[in-house]
């Protein structure tokens, strides 16, 4: 007896997934629970694992197909059973008779007995028969077809303008959704042979989306400081490595930054509120999502409660969603529900950016590599490590003043982290 594959629940508001890659073919031998396909959603990857031990013996989904949530992605035989081409085969094997089936009506329709149809509409025509053949081909309602012949009748052309307005009606508006802001420029042809077209993913389309949607609808502005961290990088290599003996995670900077951000939300608390239609939406915790980039894009996993947290339990968590990211692993539940975002575009050697919030959060604190630089300190030029911090926020709920202040409040915090530890 075969076991079928279906699309698992992906989470809250998502519906549907592209298929990715399938990790065995049609004839390999599963175990249980182990990957078969990998679906790509608007915000993850998953995995789907097999429902049972036995034989792959059916693929309903290719690669690149949109399917829904509960759909037949395949179907795995018994321990025993040897997969063979006859399963794929059953599909349009059945469909025939079901279309021999549907054509008996259609015969009736043509035949000089159109008259069950009256009884339950008297006073209209009944489809012609040309027009009621088609309708059963084509699996049509009858009902919802305007007809132009006398009494209303569907007359065949009715039945053709049908197909068309349906098939033409998706087409703008998947052209509106992948179509580019302008058109694309002719390209030569030698340049052309040397290009390569890859259909964007799922998560990519859904970073572009987002990441628009947000300019073009937060009156978003950027303010800039910038910050000593010769303090933070001191107390981290005075205790690194009784940090990581005693707790097990390496002491990075992303612990002091959520720490310095969530004092700084505490005191600012439009910096982490939102917009819900006419109300402004204050939020009395802090979620901080930490964006990871990975190699299928970026992802932002949150960091749940930070505010009741250490500055250990922060590494930790940190550490273990951005192995999850690393490794494809993340659920819908680690994705959600942040109130604000931190950007670390200094791993890659971003000196200055502007980060672009992400949606509905109202601010987005962007981190960037630390540079040696002379700086003035008590009259003295001297060189200290220093990195630039940007605060992009939504103008509409944060003033330019709570903007600025909320950045000095994170600054002042990592360059006296002991702040940070006394709750100052």
């Amino acid at each position: 007896m075969s076991t079928e594959i279906r699309v698992p629940t992906l989470g809250e508001s998502v519906t549907e997934a592209t298929i990715g890659q399938w990790f065995k073919q049609v004839g390999d031998n599963v175990a249980a629970d182990e990957p078969l396909v990998e679906l790509e959603t608007d915000k993850v990857t998953i995995e789907v694992p097999a429902p049972a031990a036995g034989v792959l013996e059916a693929i309903a989904a290719q690669p690149g197909d949109t399917v829904d949530v509960g759909a037949l992605l395949g179907a795995i035989g018994g321990a025993g059973a040897v997969a063979t081409p006859k399963p794929a085969e059953a599909k349009p094997a059945e469909a025939k008779p079901a279309e021999a089936k549907a054509e008996v009506p259609a015969a009736n329709a043509a035949g000089p007995e159109p008259v069950k149809p009256e009884p339950a509409a008297a006073t209209s025509m009944p489809p012609a028969p040309s027009a009621q053949k088609l309708i059963n081909e084509k699996g049509l309602n009858g009902s919802e077809i305007e007809g132009s012949g006398k009494r209303g009748q569907v007359l065949k052309e009715d039945v053709l303008a049908a197909l068309t307005k349906p098939a033409a009606a998706p087409a703008p508006k998947a052209v509106e959704a992948k179509a580019p802001a302008a058109p694309r420029a002719p390209v030569a042809a030698d340049d052309a042979a040397k290009e390569e077209r890859v259909k964007m993913t799922r998560l990519r389309q859904t970073i572009a989306r987002r990441l628009k949607d947000a300019q073009n609808t937060a009156a978003m502005l950027t303010t800039f400081n910038e910050v000593d961290m010769k303090p933070v990088m001191d107390l981290r290599n005075s205790y690194k490595e009784l940090f990581e003996k005693k707790h097990g995670v390496k002491l990075g900077f992303m612990g002091f930054f959520t720490k310095a951000v969530v004092h700084a939300l505490k005191e600012i608390p439009a910096v982490n509120a939102e917009i819900d239609g006419d109300d402004l939406i204050y939020k009395n915790y802090a979620h901080i999502g930490v964006a990871v980039g990975t190699d299928k894009g970026l992802v932002v996993p949150v960091v749940r409660n930070a505010d009741q947290m250490s500055i250990a339990e922060i590494e930790k968590e940190i550490a273990s969603l951005g192995k999850k990211a690393r490794d494809a692993q993340l659920s819908m539940a680690d994705m959600q529900g942040g109130t604000f975002t931190i950007s670390n575009g200094g791993v890659y050697g971003s000196l200055m950016s502007t980060p672009i919030l992400n949606a509905p959060q109202s601010g987005i604190l962007g981190m960037h590599k630390i540079q040696e630089r002379p700086v003035v300190v008590g009259g003295q030029i001297v060189i200290r490590p220093m990195m630039y911090l940007a605060l992009s926020y939504d103008h509409r709920v944060v003033d330019g003043k709570e903007a600025v202040t909320f950045l000095v409040r994170v600054k002042e915090s990592l360059e006296a982290p002991e702040r940070l530890v006394l709750d100052l």
